[in-house]
């Protein structure tokens, strides 16, 4: 009796404002207090302080932790906690490190319901805040196709033996785009920089690059084919794959960047190694576009010192930008696109999840599996609130990120920044590295660099490293 009044006044002292007056068995059981710890990289606890208070209004016995970390420790971070019962509870993951996580067994998919309590306010006369249950649908497949874009779909909702589920949803969504130095483009008679990979490209970057008399290149047109010297190498290097109709990978997993498109088969054409050729032609001192080099500093620290006139890149360097060349007249514009070929973007992005050590920690068992259940829905709950429209909103504002949502796209287009990443939502693409997403890149760099040092070899080169993505994928 003694341990019964002691839980209600647990409960009285975490939710005053509830009512608890003949309050059902199971409706106590669902007021338990629950602490959710939610890990994260890039964005401090301000960006989720609104958030998180408002959430609390609904459900004030649960407590969010947030935590943000490096992201240079973050996934070892990651790793190390979970093989010690000390990991988190939320957290977020690269869009292409979800199916290594779900196929580790370190996260778990969205249920299809949730039950939570919340209060309601009751009385005509005499106004009362009584907790009640609420079952509710978790978001359908049919609404992540209609409310986010493509990409999300494709990448949070993985299909095994023909049942889909839902891994994670996102806050957010970066696309690559081209960033350019006014102040050179002017200099050299240039309005503003092409629309396609064609040649006015090609003579744009001539222009733009200029050499000394030892042939050393001291201002490069753009910062293209190189590999370990240019930043996120391959995501560029992958978009013009994708846009030139390579798969990068099938349903199966096999990765298959030489296959040929149905409509293309008789022509004369290897997409993959055609996008390739074309950016390691950069690279080539036998090219008039040459303007690259592997003695050539990194891209991002040469294009904030006024050096390359293009180069590719994401919202999150702008902060980096500026910090460093807050004089810099640089401006923003679309990823060049092949012209007559579907437009592909590429997406960059983090997405939140539900770690399993919720319904298998000990901890968490020793209250019972109800608890551990109640534990899961209230971190899915979590999830799905934060990403709906409203809440959003105030991450967006707060972090200067482009939106994952349909709804939300039209009124970012015209910010002065955003916007430009905000078009490119739409039509932006991702595809799943293996198991191992930065061994699948340095897979990408060495590709280029060998390609580089010898350009004979480029269709063994391209089936060797479509081989050692493979076996991270095996």
């Amino acid at each position: 009796m003694k341990k019964r009044l002691f839980f209600l006044f647990v409960i009285i002292t975490i939710l005053p404002g509830f009512g608890l007056k003949c309050t059902p068995a199971n409706v106590e059981s669902k007021m338990q207090p629950i602490t959710l710890n939610y890990w994260r990289v890039w964005d401090g606890p301000d960006a989720f302080a609104d958030i998180i208070a408002n959430y609390n209004k609904l459900h004030p016995f649960i407590t969010i932790n947030y935590r943000q970390l490096r992201y240079d420790e973050y996934e070892k971070e990651l790793i190390e906690a979970f093989a010690t019962d000390r990991g988190p509870d939320i957290f977020s993951i690269q869009n292409t490190w979800v199916r290594k996580y779900k196929n580790k067994g370190l996260i778990v998919p969205m249920p299809a319901e949730i039950t939570m309590v919340y209060p309601i306010t009751k009385g005509s006369i005499k106004k009362e805040v009584i907790p009640e249950l609420k079952t509710k649908k978790s978001i359908t497949l049919k609404e992540i196709k209609n409310n986010f874009v493509d990409v999300v779909y494709d990448d949070v909702v993985v299909t095994e033996n023909g049942a889909s589920k839902v891994y994670g949803l996102p806050l957010s969504i970066d696309t690559m785009a081209l960033f350019y130095n006014k102040d050179l483009f002017n200099n050299a008679g240039i309005s503003s920089p092409a629309e396609y990979w064609d040649a006015k490209f090609q003579s744009d970057v001539k222009k733009l690059t200029k050499q000394n008399n030892k042939g050393e290149i001291v201002q490069s047109g753009v910062a293209l084919g190189g590999g370990k010297n240019i930043n996120r190498s391959f995501d560029i290097l992958s978009v013009l794959m994708m846009q030139n109709y390579t798969e990068m990978i099938d349903q199966s997993g096999a990765v298959k960047f030489q296959l040929i498109p149905e409509n293309l088969k008789n022509k004369n054409y290897s997409p993959g190694i055609d996008a390739l050729r074309f950016y390691t032609d950069f690279s080539n001192p036998g090219k008039e576009i040459y303007c690259w080099n592997k003695v050539m500093g990194d891209s991002l620290d040469l294009f904030s010192q006024g050096k390359i006139a293009m180069m590719f890149g994401y919202p999150y360097m702008l902060p980096q930008i500026k910090a460093n060349a807050p004089k810099l007249n640089f401006a923003i514009t679309k990823l060049p696109q092949i012209e007559g070929n579907d437009r592909v973007n590429f997406a960059n992005y983090w997405t939140e999840v539900v770690s399993s050590k919720i319904i298998s920690d000990p901890k968490n068992l020793e209250k019972g599996k109800e608890y551990a259940k109640n534990k899961n829905d209230a971190a899915w709950d979590f999830i799905q609130y934060m990403t709906g429209a409203e809440q959003v909103q105030s991450y967006l504002n707060k972090t200067k990120k482009t939106t994952a949502l349909r709804s939300l796209v039209d009124k970012q287009k015209d910010d002065l920044e955003m916007g430009i990443f905000a078009e490119q939502v739409l039509t932006a693409k991702s595809w799943y590295k293996g198991n191992n997403a930065l061994a699948a890149e340095k897979i990408m760099e060495d590709l280029i660099d060998q390609t580089v040092t010898d350009r004979e070899k480029i269709n063994g080169n391209l089936n060797n490293a479509s081989a050692k993505i493979q076996q991270t994928i095996n």
